[in-house]
């Protein structure tokens, strides 16, 4: 690359072009809108010792990385024209958002979502920089704020004036170049990577990858959220807006109060009073992030799975001419603002979180991956927006949840799941597909052999133990040996998870962590319970079980009838004779068991 020239280069049959850019002029084009920077609304995630650090290296004439944009196209509009295209700054946004604070001394938003300033000092004597600090501030030796020097409004004798009026046995001379030569910082040249419009998603993350080892890697919705806020024409900030700040006040509801008082231009838009339900909400069981929130309103209004879809949506892409138009542009923003509107609606949230619930999952320890969740959240306002009775709704809603689950249905290649599941919802039907998934793929050689096939495995955090508790819920079962005190009780009150064979005695055996922690030797019970038992085998804590049964002492909770042990034991899938077994009996006790766990996940999805 020669001086000021520009380099192309073809990526899997794609172009693209790396420009050097003076940071003055890069500035300038954020000022203008050329350059979209769709951060600068959201926290700025940097601390001010990064911020000093930057202007350091640029001072010195280090390199600070380069920049990549991607170019929006050129879209048709209605009178036929073509619009002009920004450039959407997708890496090195916190780098510019940084240099716009600090040299030209605009406010940031902290994570907390304070708006402030972050001022970086500068000693022109040891020319090192410094954040601002009240020590410096009596500090004479010290300018408190470099944004000022950079202001076209300061004139730099009247600074190197004023600073000698402090310091009088200072250099004139020296101190002129020295602020002269940081003045000048502006000048440095930093590499833009511009990406043209028609690049697809996939290249894109790879040449930022590429670039970039060191950043966090890119996703589609980060590229969704960049488009949505980059575009002011259909209020595209105020839209990121309401998706960020709903995700920040479903875990911190506290927040309402410095949306209000900060964001008074969002507080009087038709979304804040919308979400304000949220600021009584502590409910945990659905927290979206901006992922999750937005490919749900994508999905259930565009009936769609893939993210990239919206991407060339918002940026006006006619998928069968392969052209770009306003119109598109246009339709797409106003399906999504509705898909957004019905994501964060009170009575759409809330009923689906108490769907959720009626299946069992009572407590976000039960639920391990979004996904299953997000798209449970599709099929509730794709049936809503059709019509269908509430009743059927939750049926529907609960069984997809459960079969997703079992299945592990979203676990690999999520979105080109999503993106048949909700086709085929859409062309076949609820009921037809449903169908079709159960017959195909949960058939009795399923339940019989390949789920208890799948139990065979030492993680807790296994989504058939969660589901296995969730059926416990359901079904209103009793915690392991006790008479009162329910499953969900247990859960919500994260009570001990008990080993049925103690770990100690199958360690103490010879058994190894991965044997001895398998999810068909789990049960939920009573920390009383638990402490009670110890480390000895069934065969001697089950004999005294039966003993209290028979009017013997009471050593392991309230059960003091054969009949109502029974019934405890069968809840927690448990087989008969568990009085004769010890280690040499786990083996076969974890193979009958998992058939069980098994058969009771099948009755608890047929109910559902």
């Amino acid at each position: 690359m020669d001086g000021q020239g520009t380099k192309h280069a073809l990526i899997l049959g794609q172009k693209y072009s790396v420009t050097p850019h003076p940071i003055s002029t890069l500035l300038t084009w954020t000022q203008s809108g050329e350059i979209a920077i769709p951060e600068i609304q959201r926290p700025f995630v940097w601390d001010s010792t990064q911020v000093r650090n930057l202007l350091d290296s640029l001072y010195r004439g280090f390199p600070i990385g380069y920049l990549i944009s991607w170019k929006n196209p050129s879209v048709r509009l209605k009178d036929g024209t073509k619009s002009d295209a920004k450039r959407i700054l997708i890496d090195g946004q916190q780098r510019l958002t940084a240099l716009m604070a600090s040299i030209l001394g605009r406010e940031v938003l902290t994570k907390d979502y304070d708006l402030v300033r972050i001022r970086i000092a500068f000693h022109p004597l040891e020319q090192r920089f410094e954040v601002f600090n009240p020590a410096i501030e009596k500090d004479s030796a010290w300018l408190p704020d470099v944004a000022v020097l950079f202001s076209p409004k300061t004139s730099l004798l009247r600074v190197v004036q004023d600073y000698l009026a402090k310091n009088p046995s200072q250099s004139q001379d020296t101190i002129f170049g020295v602020l002269e030569g940081l003045k000048g910082i502006v000048n440095n040249h930093v590499g833009l990577i511009e990406l043209d419009p028609d690049l697809s998603i996939e290249t894109v993350t790879e040449i930022f990858i590429r670039v970039n080892r060191e950043g966090t890697p890119l996703n589609q919705a980060d590229f969704a959220m960049s488009k949505i806020a980059a575009n002011e024409k259909y209020q595209g900030s105020t839209l990121r807006k309401a998706i960020d700040y709903f995700c920040r006040l479903a875990v911190a509801p506290e927040f309402y109060r410095k949306i209000a008082d900060n964001d008074k231009a969002f507080a009087g838009t038709e979304f804040f009073p919308k979400m304000a339900w949220l600021r009584q909400e502590n409910d945990d069981i659905y927290d979206p992030a901006y992922t999750d929130m937005l490919r749900v309103a994508f999905t259930s209004e565009f009936r769609r799975g893939r993210l990239e879809d919206l991407v060339s949506l918002l940026s006006g892409r006619n998928f069968e001419t392969k052209q770009y138009e306003e119109t598109i542009v246009e339709d797409s923003f106003k399906r999504l603002r509705t898909g957004v509107l019905n994501f964060i609606n009170e009575t759409n949230f809330k009923r689906f979180v108490m769907i959720i619930r009626s299946a069992g999952f009572i407590d976000s320890d039960l639920i391990a991956a979004t996904n299953p969740l997000n798209v449970a959240y599709v099929l509730y306002l794709i049936l809503r927006q059709q019509g269908v009775k509430p009743d059927k709704i939750e049926s529907a809603v609960r069984r997809w949840f459960a079969m997703s689950l079992l299945l592990g249905r979203y676990s690999g290649s999520a979105e080109t799941t999503i993106d048949y599941d909700v086709r085929q919802l859409e062309e076949v039907g609820l009921d037809a597909y449903l169908k079709q998934i159960e017959q195909g793929q949960m058939s009795d050689a399923f339940w019989d052999v390949a789920l208890p096939q799948e139990m065979v495995t030492s993680a807790v955090g296994s989504p058939y133990f969660r589901l296995f508790r969730a059926a416990q819920v359901k079904a209103n079962d009793r915690g392991f040996l006790s008479r009162d005190i329910t499953v969900a009780d247990l859960i919500l009150n994260k009570s001990d998870v008990h080993h049925i064979f103690p770990k100690n005695y199958l360690r103490g055996i010879g058994h190894s962590k991965g044997k001895y922690n398998q999810i068909a030797n789990f049960a939920v019970t009573q920390s009383e319970i638990n402490i009670a038992i110890g480390d000895k085998p069934p065969s001697v804590y089950f004999k005294q079980l039966l003993d209290q049964c028979n009017g013997g002492k009471r050593k392991y909770g309230a059960i003091d009838d054969v009949a109502e042990l029974r019934r405890n034991l069968a809840a927690h899938c448990l087989p008969e004779g568990m009085e004769d077994m010890d280690g040499n009996n786990y083996e076969d006790f974890l193979g009958q068991r998992r058939k069980m766990m098994a058969q009771k996940l099948k009755k608890y999805y047929i109910g559902l």
